[in-house]
């Protein structure tokens, strides 16, 4: 008696155990395949329940599959089908009531239909099957072999397995719930996208003008094909915003797009950048580093500045261009790639060719399809659909409600914008950060766009926005002081606030260091211990 105490406690504690191991798999309802199939290795190796099986319904709902098993072949598990009602499964399902066959060669409705028992001597096996319910329905049924065994009675399986059954159901309401948020944030992101494609009116870019039009036609038109695109246009026009249209819109969306700026890295490692290095190919190179070609492989590159580019890395660039193909620095093996390029600049690259600069072959391989981006003071009708756009996302990225009046819209559409669209966008930024009531006036915005425009001053040398909003420059009356005085005033701020560091500057100016280093030299402005 006491031995047959002792037998029973210990299978209780098994017991316990397979049902602590059971809840410990929870954390991996998201897959469901794999928790389902460990619940049933966990009944044979730790309770030596063989050939365990969950059977549910299939997409149909017309047949009993089998949706995990365990100590069965795939072969086995995809011959275990039953019609509803059919054989011992199909009984347990339709009455939703546990079922025991003490020997499954004496039982007629044992059907067998795995066939995974052929080897094993009759009169060994029983088999158990107790319903799956979910929400008082029955949605599978949990299956499994057993040798003869006198210590533990038939009564005691069922309890045990449906428990196991009810875990079951939890983890199959889990995933159902986590399935249901997914479809539902899917729907929603669908939803978002289809908003903003409406509101962004075409290529995520704002703009109904003619000219702006025009250049979604091209957009079109140059997407689906490999041709090498160049974008021309002042800056701030949004280059890389077309760039990314172009690659979004064709063939290769799905893969890299890979941008550098050609005016932002010095000479020396702007070859190692687009090309890559081997390790050891100069002093610093302590690893293997792909360059910018090799991780836009099968995508695009997008070279902004390329009017930058340094003559002697045109020819490398021209290379690679014909054949698709380079070395690395310090490498010798020839690289293959696929990209496509999209290049910008904000030069004349034809004047660049006539003064030796720019390489006419390079020219005329990028100058496949040209794309000429309008200025903003050539899209006076878009205005105030960027205007709203801008006042939106700075309301909502600075927790304010800021409105502009009719009169402050009116004066902003007939500004001459030196800056174009990210002139706009940092004015509309710094208007709902420093205004102290709900309607910006045409007395809130800053002095310098009262300034009117000298007519011999190029828009490539316009005047900046004013980035210091607590103190505008004054205007003497009587007379409108130059822009280049205020641009000039505004580049030795700038440099002043961040200890004359030009590339914090120029990042705070929107001007690449090529560009504030040329303005520097252009005023003479120094630091003040070299005065």
């Amino acid at each position: 008696m006491p031995f047959r105490q002792n037998r029973k406690h210990g299978i209780e504690q098994l017991e316990l155990q397979a049902l602590y191991s059971i809840a410990q798999l929870i954390g991996s309802a998201l897959d469901l395949d794999k928790a389902l199939s460990e619940i049933l290795r966990v009944l044979h190796e730790e309770l030596h329940m063989a050939r365990a099986t969950l059977v549910m319904p299939d997409e149909t709902g017309s047949k009993l599959t089998i949706k995990a098993w365990y100590g069965l072949s795939e072969e086995e598990a995809r011959r275990g089908v039953y019609r509803l009602g059919e054989g011992i499964i199909g009984k347990v399902f339709q009455n939703n009531y546990p079922f025991v066959v003490p020997d499954i060669q004496s039982e007629p409705l044992f059907l067998d239909r795995t066939q995974s028992r052929q080897d094993l001597a009759k009169g060994e096996i029983s088999f158990i099957g107790v319903p799956v319910i979910l929400l008082e329905k029955p949605v599978g049924v949990l299956t499994v072999d057993r040798l003869f065994d006198s210590e533990v009675s038939f009564e005691e399986d069922i309890r045990f397995l449906t428990v196991v059954a009810m875990l079951i159901a939890q983890f199959l309401n889990l995933h159902e719930a986590i399935a249901s948020k997914e479809k539902t944030l899917v729907e929603e992101n669908i939803s978002l996208k289809a908003e903003l494609k409406k509101k962004f009116s075409h290529h995520n870019i704002i703009g109904q003008s003619k000219i702006i039009q025009e250049v979604f036609r091209y957009i079109d038109k140059v997407s689906p094909s490999k041709a090498t695109a160049l974008l021309l246009g002042e800056s701030g026009t949004g280059k890389e915003l077309v760039a990314r249209a172009i690659h979004e819109a064709g063939p290769r969306r799905d893969r890299p797009f890979i941008k550098i700026n050609c005016a932002a890295l010095p000479d020396t490692l702007l070859e190692s950048e687009l090309l890559g290095h081997e390790k050891g190919a100069f002093t610093g190179a302590v690893s293997l580093k792909k360059g910018r070609f090799e991780l836009a492989d099968g995508g695009t590159l997008f070279l902004d500045e390329i009017g930058e580019l340094p003559i002697l890395l045109q020819a490398k660039l021209l290379r690679v261009l014909q054949e698709q193909q380079f070395e690395r620095l310090g490498g010798s093996k020839s690289i293959q790639v696929d990209v496509r390029i999209i290049a910008a600049t904000n030069r004349s690259l034809e004047k660049a060719v006539v003064e030796k600069t720019f390489r006419e072959d390079l020219f005329y391989r990028l100058n496949v399809v040209p794309i000429v981006l309008p200025p903003l003071r050539e899209r006076n009708e878009d205005i105030p659909l960027l205007i709203d756009h801008f006042l939106q996302e700075s309301n909502r990225n600075n927790d304010r409600e800021v409105n502009l009046s009719l009169e402050a819209l009116s004066f902003l559409e007939n500004y001459h914008w030196p800056g174009n669209v990210r002139e706009l966008q940092n004015l509309m930024e710094r208007l709902v950060i420093m205004t102290d009531h709900h309607i910006i006036k045409i007395s809130d915005l800053p002095s310098y766009l009262h300034v009117l425009p000298e007519p011999d001053v190029s828009a490539q040398e316009a005047a900046l926005p004013d980035m210091n909003p607590s103190s505008p420059p004054d205007i003497p009356s009587g007379k409108h002081r130059s822009l280049k005085d205020i641009e000039r005033q505004q580049i030795e701020e700038a440099l002043k606030r961040h200890g004359w560091v030009q590339a914090r500057a120029a990042r705070e100016l929107g001007l690449t260091q090529r560009q504030i280093g040329y303005r520097i030299k252009k005023y003479g402005l120094h630091p003040p211990q070299f005065i």
